[in-house]
Formats: C-alpha cells, structure tokens, sequence
C-alpha cells in the first residue's frame, strides 16, 4: 500500500512533529510513505474566505504531486475535508474525482482503511479530547450531539489502545473552539470568547493534555493556555498514538 503523506502548510512551519509522528505510524502499520517534497497550501484559507477562484494553482499542484498514490493521508480534518469536497480541475477532473475519493484524515485512515485494533503506545497522563468541526461534522469523525443516534468516535476508540492514558469527559463534547481558519482573524473578540470556553470546560475536568485531530484547533487553544499561564499542554492525536512515555 503506498501512501502519499500530505503536510498542511501549518503544520509543515510550525508542528512538524505532528507530521514525522503521522510518518512513523503508517510505517509501523506497514504502509510504504512518500512524502512529495513540491506540495504547498491545499488552498483552504483562499477558497474559505470566498476567493476560490483562486485556489486554481493549488488544485493543480495537488493532483500533480498526489494521483498515483493508492491513498493520501494528513493530519488535518480541515484540509482533507477541503480536498473532498473542493478539488476540481478542468484539464484533469477524472484525476481530480479519482483523489477525492482516496483521500483520508490519519484517524479515519487508521480506524476505516487500516482497522486498527492495536497499538505499541504509552502514554500515562489524563487526556481530554478536542472535537474538531470540520472533522466530526464533515468527517463523520464521531456523533454529534444533536443527534438522536448511538455515540461514537473514532479518535476515542484508537486513544483506548494507549497504555496508561486516562480519558477525561467534558461537559460540550462537541463545541466549537473558535478557530475557523480566517473567521479568528475577521471575529476576533468572538472567537477567543470561544476558545476560552472551551478551554474552560477541558481546566474544568482537570486535564493535563488537550488532543485533537487537527492542529490548527489545538493551536488556537494553546496560545489562550498559553496566555492564561496554564501547565495544560496541547498534543496532536498522532503524537499520542506513537508515543512511548
């Protein structure tokens, strides 16, 4: 199986821990990974602010450097969810068809494609868990609330097979932080409003880790601890399932 790994721009400048752990686990899974040294901006912030239009180069350059692969996987349920459902190119639209229907965030990827049902990970601390919208909303990536149907989630279900971790509830389970890509930059004052009720709800269960399936979330949440001098720390998924603590 060969996987094209696909880096969001984010996460490539200012966590790529997040993407080596993504690495070393579909390695440890037996997948063989490439990592397309050319790949830029999926384009979401442009298409999100309503300038999809320009969005064209970036389309391009993405089924250029990711149509051969059997799958493509990233750690971002934003970025995956704006290839699946934005990607399109006029010249090459077969191509463009073909990758959104073999492009996968890493935990769907792990628990839809791999089926994973065991992990060699450790990692002894309470953790609480960050739905992200685009990913539990878009994704599919656990229930949501306000729905009147059987609970699940995907990220739960792998962070279980972690040795010595502690799973903390919260009171919203699937509350939005406040980030929403441009929207913190246009609603300021309203999206750090929501961030610190988020962050509020995880201090409140005492936790020691904030996880979640897409960083950029995490990221928003970590400059409020950041501020607010918290000891909570924020951890992406994948660093968590390829710890050894």
């Amino acid at each position: 199986m060969r996987i094209g790994l696909f880096v969001p721009c984010y996460v490539d400048q200012f966590y790529p821990q997040v993407g080596i752990a993504t690495l070393e686990l579909l390695e440890k899974a037996g997948c063989e990974v490439v990592y397309p040294a050319n790949q830029t901006c999926c384009g979401q912030p442009m298409a999100n602010s309503g300038f999809e239009h320009l969005t064209k180069g970036c389309n391009e350059l993405f089924i250029k450097n990711f149509h051969e692969f059997d799958y493509i996987v990233s750690p971002s349920g934003s970025c995956v969810l704006h290839i699946k459902d934005h990607l399109h190119d006029e010249a090459r639209e077969a191509d463009a068809q073909n990758i959104r229907g073999k492009i996968y965030e890493m935990v769907e990827f792990l628990t839809d494609v791999l089926k994973i049902e065991k992990l060699d990970a450790r990692f002894p601390h309470k953790v609480s868990i960050h739905q992200s919208c685009h990913g539990q909303r878009g994704l599919k990536l656990a229930q949501m609330t306000e729905l009147m149907a059987p609970a699940f989630s995907k990220p739960e279900r792998l962070l279980n097979l972690v040795e010595g971790i502690e799973l903390i509830g919260l009171d919203r389970t699937d509350e939005c932080c406040g980030f929403g890509g441009t929207f913190c930059v246009a609603e300021e004052a309203v999206s750090v409003k929501m961030g610190k009720d988020r962050v509020a709800d995880h201090l409140k269960h005492g936790t020691e880790y904030i996880t979640s399936a897409d960083m950029s979330c995490l990221m928003h949440l970590e400059g409020i601890l950041h501020r607010q001098k918290s000891p909570v720390q924020v951890r992406h998924i994948a660093e968590i399932l390829n710890s050894r603590e």
